[in-house]
């Protein structure tokens, strides 16, 4: 498999041998073997792993499965916590297309954050046949028939070239461990569906059936390459990015052609606009001014002569960084306050719910801030096991309401402080401890009437 992994890289021009390639690895088989397949060939990679909160303490144990990989491999690791389900009911969204959103968006920034040249994912031929069955229930048209592209801008597919039968040789002769997903097995997701009810009678009646979508899908994405080649012509004479992300789209002719409509389309479905806000939008023309159309990620405000498409903020969903370097942290009605210093003789910890302080040498920069999720768990101070924070906050009798937005201090993945409760009795100030970190919570009102008497 090493050798038609190599080949199909090269004979699709995919990347060059000194390129960075960040790796979207699950802690799933074809991720796993995907980062073996790109170690084994000496290429020079990261690996990106996302916790989308959705299995509690599966997810966790998924990141630490990842991370031990990456820690084998000695490769650089990558990994954030998304509040998914809340950017899935805020959107109106699948919580399998709102983790797609996510991710998307967070690899993309890291790609460019940490220069890669490309994203990989794990996409292998069964992957592709049960998108073009998806596709086809959706109405997606032209694009929707040649399945996952195997290039498609900075993504691409180095396992698009692999069957059921070469996954299944590869993970057994290399004696490869993985983490199974529990929420494969269940059919209320569309795509699961689709793998587990439908795809098997397609293979009964073709038991070469992935086979057989490759190959048509191959001759449908040469078609639609071309189709794309247009595109990017077209988006070269129409759309101009400003500093900010956001796109403005010229719309020049009255009377939409049939290629200008195409067009048009493409860029939408860029924008994770559905089937039907895009026939409205394209309906609209530019003869609303002023009217709004959101997508999940952007929304699209129809202006003189143009549209001018703009991301939206989901900061909210993602955890807050924190630097070294950093004073104070704005956390919307409070401000969290960054300290170090040297612990001297005599130096008593400050107590209290609002400030912890840290062993600095047990800290590991950027800090991460995020709402706490179910299945997180630490080692509050004065114990040496691990406690369910849910389990925490309801042995201190936090209501529901409030125990909902309590926050975390995480590093390198691992709570150091359930802010306002208790620190993680493995960042505690001991005899030992040389530097001191210290955070301090301030509620903003107080901060401001401070600020005001000086």
């Amino acid at each position: 498999m090493l050798e038609d992994f190599i080949q199909f890289v090269r004979k699709e021009n995919l990347f060059q041998a000194d390129q960075k390639i960040l790796l979207a690895v699950s802690g799933g088989i074809d991720s796993v073997i995907m980062a073996k397949l790109f170690s084994l060939a000496k290429f020079n990679f990261g690996i990106a792993h996302v916790n989308f909160s959705l299995r509690g303490e599966e997810s966790l144990a998924d990141e630490v499965f990842v991370k031990k990989m990456a820690k084998t491999l000695k490769v650089p690791y990558y990994t954030i916590c998304f509040d998914t389900k809340a950017f899935a009911e805020k959107e109106k969204l699948s919580t399998q297309m709102a983790a797609r959103i996510l991710r998307y968006d967070w690899f993309e920034e890291i790609r460019q954050k940490e220069g890669y040249d490309f994203i990989a994912t794990a996409h292998h031929q069964m992957d592709s046949a049960e998108t073009v069955l998806m596709n086809l229930s959706r109405g997606s048209g032209l694009a929707g028939f040649h399945g996952i592209p195997i290039k498609n801008g900075h993504i691409i597919r180095p396992m698009a070239f692999a069957n059921q039968e070469q996954i299944f040789d590869f993970v057994v002769s290399q004696k490869l461990a993985w983490r199974e997903d529990s929420s494969n097995a269940s059919t209320k997701y569309q795509r699961n569906f689709i793998r587990h009810e439908i795809i098997p009678k397609f293979i009964e009646l073709h038991p070469h059936f992935e086979q057989s979508v490759a190959q048509s899908s191959a001759k449908i994405a040469s078609i639609e390459k071309w189709m794309q080649a247009e595109f990017q012509i077209w988006k070269q004479e129409r759309c101009q990015l400003d500093a900010q992300g956001n796109l403005f789209v010229q719309l020049t002719d009255k009377d939409l052609a049939e290629k200008e409509e195409v067009m048009r389309q493409q860029l939408l479905l860029a924008y994770h606009f559905t089937a039907d806000a895009m026939g409205h939008i394209l309906e609209a023309g530019d003869q609303q001014v002023g009217k709004i159309f959101e997508s999940p990620s952007h929304t699209l405000n129809i202006d003189r002569q143009q549209w001018v498409i703009s991301p939206k903020d989901q900061s909210e969903f993602k955890p807050i960084l924190v630097d070294e370097e950093a004073e104070e942290v704005d956390l919307g009605h409070q401000i969290l306050h960054i300290d170090f210093g040297e612990n001297e003789k005599g130096f008593t910890p400050p107590t209290g719910s609002h400030v912890a302080c840290l062993d600095a040498e047990t800290l590991h920069f950027p800090l991460e801030i995020r709402k706490y999720q179910e299945g997180d768990w630490f080692c509050p101070l004065g114990m040496n096991q691990k406690k369910l924070i849910s389990d925490f906050l309801t042995d201190k009798k936090v209501p529901l309401n409030l125990k909902k937005n309590v926050q975390l201090v995480l590093s390198k993945g691992s709570v150091v402080w359930v802010m306002g409760h208790r620190i993680d009795n493995r960042n505690k100030v001991t005899d030992k401890t040389e530097g001191l970190c210290i955070l301090t919570l301030e509620n903003k009102h107080v901060a401001s009437r401070a600020s005001a008497t000086e």
